[in-house]
């Protein structure tokens, strides 16, 4: 009897020892939620990391405040509904806190290019549109009025978020949408750490106002990689990375809706690339990494450019279009801007690309950029300092090549 109360209190005593301080608290496993977003929202409403669907033309209203926490996967399915986009009203917010492990990303189920509206906002910053309006009409299909006189307009801050399929024409609009559109957003909005991926329209385009961007990634995108109009005039951008494949338009289409502003956007440490065989959307002569036209212009540093060859149709007969590393469409914009010193672009690293030098679209467009506005340098760092993570990966590939 005695050995065995030995023997019990021997066991009792292992068994102790396993659950004093040797013990290691587990993790907690935090299960996703779920659940649909669809209509327009109304409250303040935040969406726990979860996976969620978005069905139609969500609209967040003004006043509103929408966030979504980090990890959190929003999906659109064409087939449940034909028109899907998320759409942040003058006035309302969306907060996106993602993290470069655990981005937020919106995306549609076929990952097909062109099945959805992707991330749609306005805002009250000043624009200068065609005619010199201070107002316009969006061309996305909401046919919502833009712009006013709100510099410093706050349309919420967007961190590590990724569109994916994106650049559907919705509600019978006049053209397909982006991955990301900013209709005269301010300088009050946040825009840090974004992929557009494979759409079937622009990476990102702005249509006036003020505000900045910050570590963008376009890639895969049919259109160009980055575009605006309407008096776009951000002054703090910097970390542009766009990689065109399969097919492309422009690296970077500018235009200003044919005003002569006083103003321009300002965007340093820039990365073009264009990869091998990539053509444009319907083989014509969109295969430069600069375009500027109707007015555009912008003070623009530190740039790689990579792989801008052009191509030669499949028409009889054949054309070839060479790329260039910048195109000055009209005589116009040569006049005002790249005379006016409205132009520059300084510090630029050219490779593979077919001309390297600013050159006009015609022969009767003599480019002849004044000293200091433009310059090469085979030290050009581009985009190095961005650095990738789970935030820049689709499907295992690292989208910074």
């Amino acid at each position: 009897m005695k050995k065995l109360i030995f023997s019990l209190s021997i066991i009792a005593s292992i068994f102790t020892g396993c659950t004093s301080s040797d013990d290691e608290t587990a993790t907690p496993i935090t299960t996703p939620a779920s659940g649909t977003i669809t209509g327009t929202i109304t409250t303040n409403t935040t969406y726990a990391y979860g996976n969620y669907s978005l069905v139609g033309i969500v609209k967040i209203n003004s006043g509103v405040t929408v966030t979504f926490d980090a990890g959190s996967t929003i999906t659109c399915d064409r087939t449940v509904a034909t028109d899907n986009a998320l759409v942040v009203l003058n006035g309302g917010k969306l907060i996106i806190n993602g993290t470069a492990s655990s981005p937020v990303v919106f995306t549609e189920v076929s990952k097909i290019p062109g099945k959805w509206g992707g991330i749609i906002m306005y805002g009250d910053a000043p624009i200068n549109a065609a005619g010199g309006a201070t107002t316009s009409t969006s061309e996305d299909g909401n046919n919502i009025v833009y712009g006013g006189t709100n510099p410093a307009h706050n349309g919420g801050s967007l961190h590590y978020a990724r569109v994916e399929y994106a650049g559907s024409q919705i509600a019978s609009g006049v053209k397909e949408n982006n991955g990301f559109t900013f209709y005269s957003c301010g300088s009050g909005t946040t825009l840090d750490h974004l992929v557009s991926y494979k759409g079937a329209d622009d990476g990102y385009e702005f249509f006036g106002g003020t505000v900045s961007a910050t570590n963008l990634i376009s890639y895969g995108n049919y259109d160009d990689a980055f575009d605006w109009q309407d008096g776009w005039q951000g002054q703090n951008n910097s970390n542009w990375y766009g990689y065109q494949t399969g097919k492309a338009n422009y690296g970077m289409e500018i235009e200003a809706s044919s005003q002569n502003n006083t103003y321009y956007p300002v965007v340093s440490n820039i990365t073009l690339k264009r990869a091998a065989g990539c053509r444009s959307e319907i083989d014509n002569n969109e295969v430069d990494a600069f375009q500027f036209k109707k007015e555009g212009n912008g003070f623009f540093d530190n740039i790689i450019i990579d792989g801008y060859l052009g191509l030669t149709t499949t028409a009889t007969p054949a054309v070839t279009y060479d790329g260039a590393v910048v195109r000055i469409e009209d005589t116009t914009t040569n006049t005002n801007q790249v005379n006016g010193s409205k132009i520059k672009v300084t510090n630029v690293k050219v490779t593979n690309t077919n001309i390297l030098t600013p050159i006009g679209r015609s022969a009767a467009i003599s480019v002849s950029f004044p000293v200091a506005n433009w310059s090469t340098n085979a030290s050009a760092t581009g985009c190095s300092s961005l650095v990738g993570g789970a935030w820049s990966t689709v499907d295992g590939v690292n989208l910074i090549q």
